[in-house]
């Protein structure tokens, strides 16, 4: 809750041209455009560790890791000086073909042991989005090549979150998208697994039941001759979504049975949020055919992002007479991957897998402190992801009406007080921070949260819009 530091005047000139000069000219991704035009931006200029800092000279502790990138921290030298050194030696040059680069090589490499059991090949581009578009190309070339070719159908559940590409786009929630087009012929939904509100009087192991019985009966309902793949988020984005415990073994076990291949989206619980570096199968206890990991993998240092995929696929996708027609201008940017070097480097070195195991499991409980509160309805998640939701009523689980907003309350008063939390649906907030947060941090974020959560009580009763 630090007071601002103003910038001096000449600062202030230049800040005051450039916050006119982003509204007039520069397009923000998923940006309320009339909204940004009458209020103009908030530019942050600078980031520490676990804190960042906006042009108005407020120090904020980052609730978010930039956009659950920023996995060690801001303002590591180290990595910055990693990249320097690449791009005085050779800023870029292509990996099409037989052309590769020494960064590359080398990542490839270093990440493979880490990587789920078989799948030693991978894949770099630049995004979340890339690389789970490349995901699914992948699977649809692989059964093409063994004459499979009605094998076409993608099961991905509701309010997931897989990308901004066309085809990811589609893949993930309506709700992410409203009136916006998609691709519809190919894409198969799932229920979203949500345990806070299955039906009334459904045990969550009945609950459990009924989703991975869900996905064996469309499996069937669509032929398995049909379908696929299944992606999945280990824990899903929007809202936190977690299911109950063996729901992705148990779909995974589906899946191989019907010989349909499984996906693994791990943007954003890869490389240490859930105190593993990967948690397909340390936490989840399942082996996927395919594992997407971007985001923490150069904590957003620089656009980098991987496709894992197995031995099994890249046996036949490397068959005598196949090329792979696929790649993107900056797959295995050498600068990138100088960045996911240095990257893994200090997670490594630092051990902040075991941090997190450690500190996320205390940050988990600081912000399960906030259940006592009046309309904090579920506090869900693991370690350094954990959603937020709020209802109007606990007993009854009832929500709040879409237009009070309240998420978004919540999250303007927490980021006047010196917390960044995101509010991603009416009534959720998430928290994805970066993983190097102290113990001083998770005990600021938790008051933060509380001061803000009681403020949002008081002026929503005051305007009638509760009790």
């Amino acid at each position: 809750m630090n007071a601002p530091q103003r910038p001096n005047p000449v600062d202030a000139q230049r800040l005051a041209r450039l916050r006119d000069e982003d509204a007039r000219h520069h397009v923000h991704a998923w940006g309320n455009h009339h909204v940004l035009k009458s209020q103009g931006p908030k530019m942050i200029v600078r980031g520490q560790g676990a804190h960042i800092w906006d042009a108005d000279g407020h120090r904020l502790i980052d609730g978010v890791a930039g956009l659950w990138c920023v996995n060690v921290g801001h303002g590591r030298a180290e990595i910055a000086e990693a990249m320097a050194r690449q791009a005085t030696a050779l800023a870029f040059y292509s990996s099409f073909g037989n052309l590769t680069n020494p960064a590359a090589a080398e990542l490839a490499a270093r990440l493979v042991p880490y990587a789920p059991k078989g799948l030693s090949r991978v894949f770099f581009s630049t995004s979340g989005s890339d690389a789970n578009e490349t995901a699914i190309r992948t699977v649809q070339r692989y059964f093409a090549i063994q004459g499979k070719t009605t094998k076409r159908f993608i099961l991905a559940r509701e309010d997931a979150y897989h990308g901004s590409t066309y085809l990811t786009a589609s893949l993930s929630g309506r709700a992410f998208f409203p009136g916006w087009d998609a691709e519809e012929r190919l894409i198969h939904r799932l229920s979203t697994p949500y345990a806070y509100r299955r039906p009334d009087g459904m045990s969550v192991e009945a609950y459990a039941d009924s989703l991975v019985r869900e996905a064996e009966e469309t499996i069937l309902r669509l032929g398995p001759e049909n379908v696929a793949c299944y992606i999945a988020e280990p824990i899903m984005g929007r809202g936190v979504m977690t299911a109950p415990a063996g729901v992705h073994r148990r779909t995974r076990e589906i899946c191989a049975k019907y010989g349909v291949l499984y996906i693994s989206d791990e943007v954003v619980t890869g490389f240490g949020r859930l105190g593993h570096l990967y948690a397909s199968e340390p936490v989840f206890e399942l082996t996927p055919d395919i594992l997407v990991s971007a985001k923490g993998l150069s904590s957003g240092y620089a656009p980098l992002a991987a496709t894992y995929v197995s031995d099994a696929i890249f046996d036949v996708l490397s068959q005598p007479g196949e090329i792979y027609y696929h790649g993107f201008t900056y797959s295995g940017h050498p600068v990138a991957c100088a960045a996911g070097l240095a990257n893994l480097d200090i997670l490594e070195r630092e051990n902040i897998t075991a941090l997190v195991q450690k500190n996320g499991a205390a940050f988990k409980r600081a912000i399960e402190g906030l259940l006592d509160l009046d309309i904090v309805g579920d506090v869900r998640g693991s370690h350094y992801m954990i959603g937020i939701e709020f209802v109007a009523d606990k007993a009854s689980k009832r929500r709040f009406a879409d237009d009070v907003r309240v998420s978004e309350r919540i999250s303007r008063k927490a980021y006047a007080k010196g917390l960044v939390a995101r509010a991603v649906m009416p009534e959720c907030i998430l928290l994805s921070p970066t993983l190097v947060m102290s113990e001083a941090d998770i005990a600021e974020s938790a008051a933060i949260l509380r001061a803000s959560i009681r403020e949002t009580m008081d002026e929503v009763k005051r305007e009638g819009l509760w009790r």
